[in-house]
C-alpha cells in the first residue's frame, strides 16, 4: 500500500509533446519533476495486490482563510463514507476568505431513514474531523448520475 505521483515510463499514442508556443514550460511540467518519467500530476494509490486508483490532481489546490488545501484530499476522505460513490471539491471567489470550497458528491446505498441533507451534514463533520473546521465546505450539492447512454455514431 502506497501513495504518491502517477509518473509514466513510456510514450503513448496520442501523448502531449508540447505546450503551444511554451515548450520550455513542457518540460518544467510534465519531464523535469521525475527524471526519465512523464509525470501526469495525478496523484495515485497503489494497493498490495497491484491495483491503482488515481485519487485527484496534485496541483488542485484551494485557498481558504491562508490556508492551502489539497482537493484531492477532502475527495478521499469524502469517498470513504459509505454513501458517497463520487466526489468532487471546487473552490468559488469567496469576499473574505479569498475562496471558498463547494462539495459535490454523487450517492450510493443510502441507508434507510437517511435522507442526503442528512448526508451532507455528516460529510462536513467528516472533513471537520479528518482535517479542520476551517476545510469543511461551505456549500454541499448532491448530483446525480445520467446512465442512459442514447448517443450512437
Amino acid at each position: 500500500d502506497v501513495s504518491g505521483a502517477l509518473c509514466i515510463s513510456q510514450a503513448w499514442p496520442g501523448m502531449a509533446r508540447t505546450i503551444y508556443n511554451d515548450h520550455r514550460r513542457f518540460l518544467e511540467t510534465y519531464l523535469t519533476r521525475c527524471p526519465g518519467f512523464f509525470f501526469t500530476g495525478d496523484g495515485v494509490y497503489r494497493t498490495r495486490e497491484g491495483y491503482y486508483q488515481l485519487t485527484g490532481r496534485l496541483d488542485d489546490v484551494i485557498s481558504i482563510s491562508g490556508h492551502r488545501l489539497g482537493t484531492a484530499e477532502m475527495e478521499d476522505i469524502v469517498t470513504h463514507h459509505v454513501a458517497v460513490s463520487e466526489s468532487a471539491v471546487i473552490g468559488y471567489p469567496h469576499e473574505i476568505k479569498g475562496e471558498g470550497k463547494m462539495l459535490s458528491f454523487l450517492p450510493q446505498n443510502i441507508p434507510q431513514g437517511y435522507g442526503t441533507a442528512t448526508v451532507a451534514t455528516e460529510l462536513q463533520e467528516l472533513i471537520s474531523k479528518k482535517i479542520a473546521k476551517y476545510a469543511a465546505p461551505d456549500y454541499v450539492q448532491v448530483t446525480q448520475a445520467n446512465c442512459s447512454n442514447s448517443h450512437t455514431g
